[in-house]
């Protein structure tokens, strides 16, 4: 039986949209590793995909088994219901995140992930960690560009 790699994300965003972060807990046999960063104008929704992407961007190998416990119902829903896959074949026509989607695609082929949801704010220790981790990126200094986000938000008539 192979070894499962646990993944453990949350997106935040201070205002929807507004500066947002992420936060990534995972853990591998004996080993944890955690990520964080912050955006100066996003949305919690990509925040949350971003989290999964980043966490998923990070790894070394391929075809690892993989467990990603996350509080967003959108990205559990999405993949595990196979709307994205749907949302694919329509070309994301009125659709949001196109660009992360796409991302996440990629690297999802790669392994054989599934999702597991949780309630957040819920005293789940990994995903109360990540919260931390994404409140206090999204309140950090030298926030990164969501530049497809800042250059498309119009676009996509999000508010």
């Amino acid at each position: 039986m192979n070894e499962i790699l646990e993944i453990f994300t949350d997106g935040a965003a201070r205002g929807n949209p507004g500066k947002g972060g992420y936060g990534i807990v995972m853990k591998w046999k004996n080993t944890r590793k955690e990520l964080s960063g912050g955006y100066r104008y996003t949305t919690n929704n990509r925040m949350e995909l971003l989290a999964v992407i980043v966490a998923l961007e990070s790894l070394t190998r391929k075809g690892l088994d993989i467990k990603i416990t996350t509080d967003s119902k959108y990205v559990v829903d999405a993949v595990e219901k196979k709307w994205v896959f749907g949302w694919v074949k329509k070309q994301f026509k009125d659709k949001k995140n196109k660009d992360l989607w796409l991302r996440f695609l990629g690297l999802y082929a790669l392994h054989n992930i599934r999702f597991h949801w949780v309630k957040g704010h819920a005293n789940h220790p990994e995903n109360n960690r990540c919260d931390e981790l994404a409140t206090q990126a999204a309140d950090g200094k030298n926030l990164f560009i969501d530049e497809w986000f800042e250059n498309h938000k119009d676009e996509e008539k999000l508010f």
